[in-house]
């Protein structure tokens, strides 16, 4: 229950929640916190920002405060490798990671969430890559006062598979390259795709253990990724030879190296003759030559979620259609853009 007063009657009275001030350009937070006491001196302060009444709190026994609230919320939304402060301000309280890795939002349990009317969260796309300390998702009370009922349901929700947000750390994979190609391997042009894939490889906190050249010839690539599995990598990439012409031969080499899954075809651009296999345990990922001309491709999607520890099969690379057509912008701001955002 709410009782109104005066503003120049509250002198010696704690505030019941935070009073917020906005400065445009400048500031925005609470000017006073929940529990300060009033004083003569806070007065015009108070009338300056529209407060010309307060507000004394007497809880009934099924309400909640919108701080305790958000408390609550938050310790349900937040999974493994999250971390946050029990300090509400305004009712709002952030989750950060609480180590550099992948984010992982469950979306259908964040809808299911934002859908109690007490309560809300908002948080960073899924998959995305964050550094330890990153602010990853922010949740709030939405009332000053409220039902304690809807409030504990929304943390049931967010609750019930451990969390809605969590951030897994990335592997240090140590990773075996196979580069094919009858012009590579001849030496008619020089190889530019391990490179590329290098430095995305060790961007990622990774490693390239051993590189491997490879012609058209499925017998020569089948041996090139029983070397890289018997050298224990955790990783293989095989670049080239994914296309559909009759000399690309790189699918063929991967199954007979005894793939016992295998996925070709991704629902991105570009990149659509990605291909995913695994063999032994060890996921080979297929790089079509779009990799040597864009910047960003679906690899770049997929490569963090393997190395996360993610199993990538049919349904991840169908999924990764919405939103997985790159706009091909002159200047590149990957991965603030909405390519991959939509999976």
């Amino acid at each position: 229950m709410l009782k109104k007063i005066n503003v120049e009657d509250a002198v010696g009275t704690d505030l019941s929640h935070d009073i917020t001030e906005i400065r445009p350009g400048e500031f925005k937070g609470a000017a006073f916190r929940k529990g300060h006491t009033v004083c003569d001196e806070d007065i015009c302060h108070l009338q300056k920002l529209g407060k010309n009444h307060l507000y004394l709190i007497d809880l009934e026994e099924d309400e909640i405060h919108e701080n305790e609230a958000a408390s609550i919320v938050a310790q349900a939304l937040a999974g493994e490798g999250i971390t946050w402060e029990d300090n509400p301000r305004e009712g709002k309280i952030g989750l950060h990671a609480e180590r550099d890795g992948l984010l992982s939002v469950d979306t259908a349990a964040l809808a299911a969430f934002n859908l109690v009317d007490e309560a809300m969260c908002a948080t960073l796309h899924s998959h995305s890559l964050v550094k330890q300390g990153e602010l990853v998702a922010a949740t709030r009370a939405i009332p000053l006062v409220m039902k304690r009922a809807p409030v504990e349901r929304a943390a049931a929700i967010a609750g019930a598979n451990g969390g809605v947000v969590s951030v897994r750390a990335l592997q240090n994979a140590a990773v075996g390259l196979i580069v094919t190609g009858n012009e590579v391997y001849h030496g008619l042009i020089e190889d530019r795709f391990a490179p590329i894939l290098t430095d995305k490889i060790v961007s990622l906190g990774s490693r390239v253990q051993d590189l491997v050249f490879a012609p058209d010839d499925t017998d020569l690539i089948r041996r090139a990724i029983q070397t890289h599995l018997d050298n224990n990598c955790d990783l293989i990439l095989l670049s080239g030879g994914m296309s559909v012409d009759p000399d690309d031969v790189t699918r063929k080499g991967i199954q007979l190296a005894g793939a016992d899954e295998f996925h070709y075809g991704a629902a991105a651009l570009p990149g659509a003759m990605f291909l995913v296999a695994y063999i032994q345990g060890a996921p080979l990922l297929g790089v079509p030559a779009c990799g040597l001309h864009h910047r960003v491709t679906v690899l770049d999607l997929m490569l963090p979620r393997i190395l996360s520890g993610e199993k990538i099969g049919k349904p991840e690379l169908a999924f990764v259609g919405h939103g997985g057509l790159c706009r091909d912008c002159e200047t590149c701001v990957y991965p603030h853009c909405p390519f991959g955002k939509g999976c």
